[in-house]
This record gives structure tokens, C-alpha cells and sequence, in this order.
């Protein structure tokens, strides 16, 4: 079985404590094979995603979102660095989204959402997304239940509206551990150049944590669908989170299968006039 469909959820209800956080499905290599996958498959992630900026500044409608939620600590930011980081910036838009604004508390859930989708030929990604709406506003009853519910289906909605228009949406979910996620913080609190990216209420959230994963069972069973599939990454090997989602990719972008565009201009008619101009001083 491929990475990609070892990490697809499989449809009906969802019990996160049944996958596990420390595994590799859909590979049989150790560390050092995962990291070498990921930077073989560079190259052609970023000739992919280069051609389908080019298409997108042509003319094309196509675009992929890369959603990523998890716990704190589940390596959205490495994920980033890693994966993302292997195409040209100037085709990506990242978001990450924190507690909304009191402009955005004034709109609809999904009005932060729809302005930051990505456009034609761009990569977007979503670090934290419209899914905090159903996740965190469940567990701290920040939304009545009936709103709760009314998200779901809007979620769908939207996402199926995205794919229709021409996007690709790609979602993970990044399983950690409460251990490793508590391994990860208090490696934060013995090095100094990582205080910054502590904060205290992460501790307070752990105490929600069976909360949070039972919200994270009800929303990915809510909104997988066929249009935009979920995908549990094991988050707790950061090698393997980094090879799953540059694995999607990857399949993503190959599916697209983006072209270079054709000129709009005669190529002989144009190195003529090069090879012809006077010498410029």
C-alpha cells in the first residue's frame, strides 16, 4: 500500500485512538530513507508547482489548498519548512490562521476563509484553517451545538464549491501523541531560542485533550468526502509527517499534470528582433 493510500481516512466513524502516532504506513524504510524520499522527490514537486504558477498566469483557473490541522506542537510549522519550503515561494501563499479578529467575529465563520483562498496557479496553505470553528469552538463551547452543526455542512459546501472551481484540496489531519506532544514542549522550555514559541496555554489545552480528539473524530467523519478526502498523518516520527505530506503532494500536483503554457507571440519573429537591434550603449 502507497503512503498516500495507507494515510487516507477510510469513510464511517472515525476512532483516532486506533492509529497510531509512531508508525510509518506505507513505508518500510528507517529516518535517513524518509529524508532522502522527500529530497528525491524536490525537483520534480518543484517543476510541477513552477508550471502551475506559469498556468495560472496564463490564463488557467487551477489551484491547490494544502490544509493542515493538529495539536500544538503536531509540526505544522516544520511541515512547512520541509515540504513546502521545496517549492518557488513566489507561487505559495501561506495563512495561518489564529483567534479571529472582532472585524472577523462580525462575519460569517468562513469570511476570513474565503479571502484568503488560494488564486489561480498558487499553492495555498492553510496553517490552522476554517476547521478550528468546529474543533475549538466545540470543546470550549464557543458556538452553540446547532451552529456547530451548521458548519459542517457549510464546510462541505465550500469545499466542494473549491473543487468545482478548479481547486485541489488536500487536508491533514497531523496525529500526535499527548506524550511526544509533551516530550515537544519541554524541549521548548530547556533551549532558549525556542521560549518564543512556547506558550502556557498549550498546557491548559492539554487538559482538554479527550475532548479535542473526540471533536477531531466528529469533524473529520462530518466533512470527508469524496471531493476532499481526509488524510491522518502520524505526526509523532517528524521524518514521516514531512514525507506524507510532501508525498501528497506530490500525487496532487501529477494529477494536475500542469503544462507550460504556449506562447502568445511568434518565437523567430521575436529572437530576430534580438539578433537584429543596434548595439545598446
Amino acid at each position: 500500500m502507497s503512503i498516500s493510500a495507507a494515510v487516507r481516512l477510510r469513510p464511517g466513524p472515525v476512532d483516532l485512538t486506533s492509529v497510531e502516532t509512531d508508525a510509518a504506513p506505507g513505508f518500510e524504510g528507517r529516518k535517513a530513507d524518509g529524508e532522502a524520499a522527500l529530497a528525491a522527490m524536490g525537483a520534480e514537486l518543484a517543476e510541477l508547482q513552477e508550471r502551475l504558477f506559469a498556468e495560472g498566469q496564463s490564463g488557467g483557473r487551477r489551484s491547490v489548498l494544502l490544509v493542515l490541522q493538529g495539536m500544538d506542537t503536531s509540526g505544522k510549522g516544520g511541515t512547512l519548512r520541509h515540504t513546502v519550503g521545496l517549492v518557488d515561494p513566489q507561487g505559495v501563499r501561506i495563512t495561518s490562521f489564529k483567534a479571529p479578529t472582532e472585524e472577523e467575529r462580525a462575519h460569517d465563520f468562513l469570511w476570513r476563509i474565503e479571502r484568503a483562498l488560494p488564486l489561480p496557479g498558487i499553492l495555498g496553505v492553510f496553517d490552522r484553517s476554517h476547521y478550528e470553528d468546529v474543533l475549538i469552538a466545540r470543546v470550549r463551547s464557543l458556538a452553540p451545538p446547532e451552529e456547530i452543526e451548521r458548519r459542517y455542512t457549510a464546510i462541505n459546501e465550500l469545499e466542494q464549491r473549491l473543487v468545482d472551481g478548479g481547486t485541489t484540496v488536500v487536508k491533514c489531519m497531523l496525529h500526535i501523541s499527548a506524550a511526544e506532544q509533551k516530550e515537544r514542549l519541554l524541549a521548548r522550555l530547556d533551549d532558549p531560542t525556542k521560549y518564543w514559541k512556547f506558550n502556557p496555554g498549550d498546557i491548559d489545552e492539554r487538559t482538554q485533550w479527550p475532548r479535542y480528539r473526540e471533536a477531531y473524530e466528529v469533524a473529520l467523519e462530518r466533512t470527508h468526502t469524496e471531493a476532499a478526502p481526509w488524510h491522518v498523518v502520524p505526526a509523532d516520527k517528524k521524518w514521516f509527517r514531512n514525507l506524507a505530506i510532501g508525498t501528497l503532494l506530490l500525487e496532487a500536483l501529477r494529477g494536475l499534470d500542469p503544462q507550460w503554457p504556449a506562447p502568445d507571440f511568434d518565437i523567430d519573429e521575436q529572437r530576430g528582433r534580438l539578433l537584429d537591434e543596434a548595439p545598446i550603449a
